[in-house]
């Protein structure tokens, strides 16, 4: 079950992404990792922690 700052977190997140016209593709609440992840445009990938705090996906090869 997220915790509440995951669901703020979440809602706020996803309400930036609506403000752009962004379509969300995926949305996941992983339960082994205790982590929500949202992909959404082509390119944005979005994992947001227990604590409610949220990072982009940094998915850039070297």
């Amino acid at each position: 079950m997220p915790t509440l700052e995951q669901m703020l977190a979440c809602v706020r997140v996803c309400q930036t992404l609506s403000n752009f016209y962004t379509d969300i593709h995926l949305f996941r609440y992983d339960e082994k990792r205790e982590e929500i992840y949202i992909l959404a445009g082509e390119t944005i990938g979005i994992t947001i922690l227990r604590n409610g705090r949220w990072e982009f996906d940094d998915d850039t090869e070297a």
